[in-house]
C-alpha cells in the first residue's frame, strides 16, 4: 500500500463549476480485532486520488477499545460535479503514537467516488484487505451532508410619516441593511431602491442569503438605516434602528411589524421627540435556495441516454480515416466522448442501466433507414449495463449496420422527451434526463430539431451535443442558447437553455477530464433551474 502525503492541486475557480463542501460522517461495524488483550483502537484515514496516486486528506480521532466506532471528527471535501473524485477510506488499529501508517495494523479499506456517496446520501459497504478479500465481517458506513446554509430571507418593507428632508417637496427615502463585521464595524449588506417624493414609501420585496444578512444567526443584531437620497451623494440621514432576523420574522402578511426609526441627535435635543417615522416590515419569509447537491442528496436520479450518429459522412468504419474506426488502442472520438460524460453521470443513476440509441443507419434484415434504433438491436430493452455496456454494444453493432443518412436529431430528442414527460407526472424532483448526442455533421431536420428542443425545455431534460471530426458546426452553436434564446419554427421560445454543444477537436490534445468539465459545466445549474421553475423542492428536504 503506497500512500503519499502531498498538497492537493487547486481546483478551477468560477461560478460555472459546481463547487461546494460536503461533510462525510464515518462509522465502522464489526472491525477486525488486532489487539491480543483488548479490542482494536481504530482510526480512519481519507485519501483522494491525485494524478494516479493516493494522497492523504485527513484522519479521524482514535476510538479506544471499540470495534463499532462512530467517529466524531468529520471529513470535509470540496465537491466538483464535473470531475471523477476517487476516495479511499482506510481503517487502522492505533498501536503507537507514530503518524506513519505502516506503524499501525491495517483493518481494511473501501474505495469509491464522491459522486457515488452523494447520490446514495448514506451507504454501508464491506471493508477489503489489500489482497481484495473481505476484512472479516468489517463494514464501513459513510453519510454525506452538504455544508452550506442555503436559507434566503425575503423582506417586504415600507415606511410611514418619515421626516421631511427636502426644502421643496418630500423626501426620497431608501434603506440600508448592515451586520457587524469581524472588525466590530458595521458592514453594508443590502441597499433598497430609492422611492421618490414620498414620506410613506413602499419598497419592492428583496431576497438576500441569510448568511449575508446575519451570518445565519437569527439572534444577531442587524442595523437598518433610512436616508433621503441626494443626487450629489450627500444623502441626508433620516433615522435608524437595530433589530434581529428573529424579530423581523414576527411580521406576518396579516399583522405587519412596526419599528420606530430613530435619529439619535434629534432624540437628545428634543424632549418631546418620538421618532423620525415608522419602518414597517410587511412580511418576512425564510425559505431554502436549493442547490444541485441538495437535489442529488434528496434522491434525484440522473437518467443518461446516448444517441450515436451512424450516417455515411462518418466514413467506412473498417478504414482508419473513418470517425468510427476503432484504433489499436481500442478507442475513437465517439468512444472518448461516451467515456468522458458517462463515467461521471453513471454515479448518479442507481441501476446504471443506460439506453444507447443510434440514428442515420440502415438496419438488417430489410436495410431500412432508422433514426432511433437500439444499438444492442433489442428495441424492447435498449439498456446497456454501465458505460462499459454502451462501449461493448457500440463496438458489436458496427459490423452489422450500413451507414446512411440523413442526420436527423428530432426522433431521438423526442424519444427521451417522452420519458421525461412521464417523469413529470410524479410531481417530485426524482428524475432528470440527460441526452448525449455525438455527431459528425450538419443537422438535416433543423426545423424539427429546434421544435423538439423548445418542447423539451419544458421538461426535466438537458441535451449535450459533442461534435466529432472537422465539419462546420455552426448549426450546433445555434441550438446552444448561450448567446440568444432558441425559437421553434412556430415562433415559440425555449423556456430555458438546455443544450450544451462542444466540438471534440478543441479537446484532442488536452487531458480527457477537460472534455467532461466543458460539457457538464452547465448541467447542475440546468437541473436546479428546472426544479425551481416547477416549485419542486428536493424529495427529503427540511423546512427552513
Amino acid at each position: 500500500m503506497a500512500y503519499t502525503e502531498a498538497p492537493l492541486p487547486a481546483g478551477p475557480v468560477g461560478s460555472q463549476y459546481c463547487v461546494c463542501k460536503v461533510e462525510l460522517s464515518i462509522c465502522g461495524q464489526n472491525l477486525l480485532d488486532r489487539d491480543v488483550t483488548s479490542k482494536s483502537d481504530p482510526f480512519c484515514v481519507l485519501f483522494m486520488e491525485v494524478n494516479g496516486k493516493w494522497v492523504e486528506l485527513d484522519r479521524t480521532e482514535t476510538a479506544v477499545n471499540n470495534l463499532n466506532p462512530a467517529f466524531a471528527k468529520k471529513f470535509v471535501v470540496d465537491y466538483h460535479f464535473e470531475e471523477v473524485q476517487k476516495l479511499k477510506f482506510a481503517l487502522f488499529d492505533q498501536d503507537k503514537s507514530s503518524t506513519q501508517l505502516y506503524e499501525h495494523d491495517f483493518l481494511g479499506e473501501f474505495s469509491c467516488t464522491l459522486g457515488t456517496i452523494v447520490s446514495s446520501k448514506k451507504m454501508t459497504r464491506a471493508l477489503l484487505l489489500g489482497n481484495g478479500k473481505p476484512a472479516g465481517k468489517g463494514m464501513i458506513t459513510i453519510a454525506a451532508q452538504e455544508l452550506s446554509d442555503n436559507r434566503v430571507i425575503t423582506l417586504s418593507m415600507a415606511g410611514r410619516k418619515l421626516d421631511k428632508k427636502d426644502l421643496f417637496g418630500k423626501s426620497d427615502p431608501f434603506l440600508e441593511f448592515y451586520k457587524p463585521g469581524d472588525d466590530g464595524k458595521w458592514m453594508l449588506v443590502h441597499r433598497t431602491e430609492v422611492i421618490k417624493y414620498t414620506l410613506d414609501p413602499v419598497w419592492k420585496p428583496f431576497t438576500v442569503p441569510l448568511v449575508s444578512l446575519c451570518d445565519g444567526d437569527m439572534e444577531k443584531q442587524i442595523k437598518v438605516v433610512c436616508y433621503d437620497y441626494d443626487s450629489d451623494g450627500g444623502h441626508d440621514f433620516i433615522g435608524e434602528f437595530q433589530t434581529s432576523v428573529a424579530r423581523l420574522c414576527e411580521a406576518q402578511d396579516t399583522s405587519p411589524l412596526e419599528l420606530e426609526c430613530i435619529n439619535p441627535k434629534k432624540q437628545k435635543k428634543k424632549k418631546n421627540y418620538k421618532n423620525s417615522g415608522i419602518i414597517i416590515v410587511k412580511s418576512c419569509k425564510i425559505t431554502r435556495d436549493f442547490s444541485f447537491l441538495d437535489y442529488i442528496l434528496g434522491g434525484c436520479q440522473l437518467m443518461f441516454t446516448v444517441g450515436i450518429d451512424f450516417t455515411a459522412s462518418n466514413g467506412n468504419p473498417q478504414e482508419p480515416s473513418s470517425l468510427h474506426y476503432i484504433n489499436p488502442l481500442g478507442t475513437n472520438e465517439y468512444l472518448s466522448a461516451i467515456w468522458a460524460v458517462g463515467q461521471i453521470i453513471q454515479d448518479y443513476d442507481s441501476d446504471k442501466m443506460f439506453p444507447a440509441l443510434g440514428f442515420g443507419a440502415q438496419l438488417p434484415p430489410d436495410w431500412k433507414v432508422s433514426h432511433e434504433f437500439a444499438i444492442n438491436f433489442n428495441p424492447r430493452n435498449p439498456f446497456c449495463s454501465g458505460v462499459e455496456g454502451i462501449v461493448q454494444a457500440y463496438s458489436a453493432c458496427l459490423p452489422h449496420i450500413r451507414f446512411y443518412g440523413p442526420t436527423n436529431f428530432s426522433p431521438i430528442i423526442n424519444h427521451v422527451a417522452r420519458f421525461a414527460a412521464q417523469a413529470t407526472q410524479q410531481e417530485t424532483a426524482s428524475q432528470y434526463f440527460i441526452l448525449l448526442i455525438i455527431t459528425d455533421g450538419v443537422i438535416s431536420d433543423m426545423d424539427e430539431t429546434r421544435h423538439a428542443v423548445v418542447q423539451a425545455s419544458k421538461l426535466p431534460m438537458s441535451i449535450i451535443i459533442v461534435g466529432v471530426g472537422n465539419a462546420d458546426f455552426a448549426a450546433m452553436e445555434f441550438l446552444d442558447g448561450d448567446s440568444r434564446v432558441l425559437h421553434s419554427y412556430t415562433g415559440e421560445e425555449a423556456v430555458r437553455d438546455i443544450v450544451q454543444f462542444v466540438p471534440f477537436r478543441n479537446f484532442r490534445n488536452v487531458p480527457k477530464e477537460t472534455l467532461a468539465k466543458a460539457v457538464l459545466a452547465e448541467l447542475p445549474q440546468q437541473v436546479v433551474q428546472y426544479f425551481k421553475h416547477q416549485n419542486l423542492p428536493p424529495i427529503n428536504s427540511e423546512p427552513a
